[in-house]
């Protein structure tokens, strides 16, 4: 009976050690496994891709919007009354410098001249004899004198009357092209004076003329190569020769004047342009687009790879967007750009830095 008692207890004492070595004594199961790997999982950290920046002299380029101007325009008036008895230009002619666009009525100007001329030519004969008699003491010095005054005003008089007869003929003060002529032949007696004969345009060099904001402005300089794309579809070379000083009081706004070659005419005034204004370089940074990320607070910026594999975030101003990459500033220079997974770590965060190529290889 002792016997049984103790083998019992046994057996109790045996149940019950085995239950507990199931909480004191651990095994390992396909459970645990999974488990563990998982914990190893969590604290493995995170892997990003990342590019090696440098920060280099980058020359932006600015793009506005602006037209053509002809370098020079004039309306040549008649100077002097007379009919309109020649007009030997019409709209598109092309002229030279000098050459002549109309012709006035001679209204006696030509005998004027011939009058002022033949009383020049009496004074200095006269002025001429006096000074031989002047050498024998037959005149007195003052007559002399006063036969010099009247000859130099005789020949005043005689270039009064060359360029009043030349001013009935009309001429172009330079080469262009005629684009408006407002005259017409037989215009009544003395009414020409102050009309106009036509309006003369230069068209080489031509100007695209553009307004620049005033925060741009310190940028240009003048001698600088510029680029312009006529709304035509041609793309022609120019070079900045004017910065303006004033601003527009309307616009605030500063003018800039690009001249073009056209010697052939081709370019025609007042078209809409695009112009490529160079600026003066500044560091910048060459990120891809996708790398650009937003802080908590609202900044625009790029993550970094730190110091001990952190997460650091830079806040960055942009240079030039261009297609797929941007110029930025405010990246330190040899700083590693995360490309891949900065929308998934946080400032602080340990993470596996690996180069974007190697990255992009493995996932293929």
């Amino acid at each position: 009976m002792k016997a049984s008692r103790i083998t019992a207890v046994g057996l109790v004492v045996a149940a019950v050690l085995w239950i507990l070595s199931g909480y004191i004594i651990p095994h390992e199961t396909a459970e645990s496994r999974a488990a563990l790997r998982a914990t190893e999982t969590e604290q493995k950290p995170f892997r990003v891709a990342t590019i090696d920046t440098d920060v280099t002299p980058h020359s932006r380029t600015l793009l506005l919007s602006g037209r053509t101007e002809a370098d020079r325009k004039v309306t040549v008036y008649a100077r002097t009354g007379g009919i309109l008895t020649e007009l030997r230009v019409r709209r598109g002619s092309r002229v030279e410098k000098g050459e002549v666009l109309a012709v006035l009525s001679d209204e006696a100007r030509e005998a004027q001249v011939a009058q002022a001329q033949a009383l020049a030519d009496q004074r200095k004969t006269e002025l001429e004899a006096k000074r031989r008699l002047l050498q024998t003491n037959a005149v007195p010095r003052l007559e002399v004198t006063n036969l010099e005054a009247q000859v130099k005003a005789a020949e005043a008089a005689l270039a009064t009357a060359v360029a009043e007869r030349d001013r009935g003929v009309v001429t172009a003060p330079w080469a262009g092209l005629v684009t408006d002529v407002p005259a017409e032949i037989g215009t009544s007696a003395f009414s020409m004076a102050g009309k106009e004969i036509a309006q003369v345009v230069a068209l080489d060099p031509m100007l695209a003329v553009v307004e620049v904001s005033e925060r741009r402005v310190g940028g240009i300089k003048t001698g600088d190569s510029s680029k312009v794309r006529l709304v035509t579809g041609q793309t022609v070379e120019g070079r900045i020769r004017f910065v303006s000083k004033t601003a527009s009081q309307t616009t605030r706004t500063y003018r800039v004047e690009v001249e073009i070659r056209n010697p052939d005419g081709e370019i025609p005034d007042g078209i809409t342009a695009e112009i490529a204004i160079p600026l003066a370089p500044v560091p910048a940074t060459r990120v891809p687009r996708s790398a650009l990320t937003i802080a908590a607070d609202g900044r625009l910026g790029v993550r970094l790879v730190g110091v001990d594999s952190k997460v650091e975030f830079a806040p960055i101003s942009v240079v030039e967007d261009q297609q797929g990459h941007m110029w930025v500033g405010g990246v330190p220079a040899g700083a590693r750009v995360i490309v891949q997974g900065q929308d998934f770590v946080r400032e602080g965060l340990v993470v596996e830095a690996v180069p974007a190529a190697a990255a992009q290889a493995a996932s293929r």
